[in-house]
């Protein structure tokens, strides 16, 4: 009768664990959305900068501000940085549709296991009420 027991206990403490792990896949879950809705709104933002730069003359002044001083800065170079980070924005965006692909894959397994684990808790405990 202790044998059957120690087997509940040990399904019951992996249970335990799985769980634990499914909580913190939900975190990085969370914390990947975070991440993302960053990233969305800098892309938005840099791609309407990027449109107000193309609505400028060629002679037109440009200025970044660097710290509390406004810097002259080049059409050109101006409009490449833009460029550069809306490249670099959408490449980060794009690699954390991969992890978060990747995160909810794990995230539907483990609750699978979950799944399979409460059930052979509940088969232990239905034969155990039979005995």
């Amino acid at each position: 009768m202790s044998s059957s027991s120690t087997a509940l206990r040990e399904l019951q403490q992996d249970l335990e664990n799985k769980a634990n792990d499914l909580s913190k896949l939900q975190k990085d879950i969370a914390k990947n959305h975070q991440v993302r809705k960053k990233y969305t709104i800098q892309l938005g933002e840099n791609e309407l900068v990027l449109k107000e730069l193309d609505l400028l003359n060629e002679d037109a002044n440009v200025y970044k501000l660097i710290g509390p001083v406004l810097v002259k800065q080049d059409l050109a170079e101006a409009n490449a940085n833009v460029r550069k980070r809306i490249e670099y924005i959408s490449a980060e965006l794009k690699r954390l549709d991969g992890s978060l692909q990747d995160l909810e894959e794990k995230q539907h397994s483990k609750r699978e296991a979950i799944l399979k684990v409460q059930q052979r808790i509940q088969s232990h405990q239905a034969g155990k009420a039979k005995a």
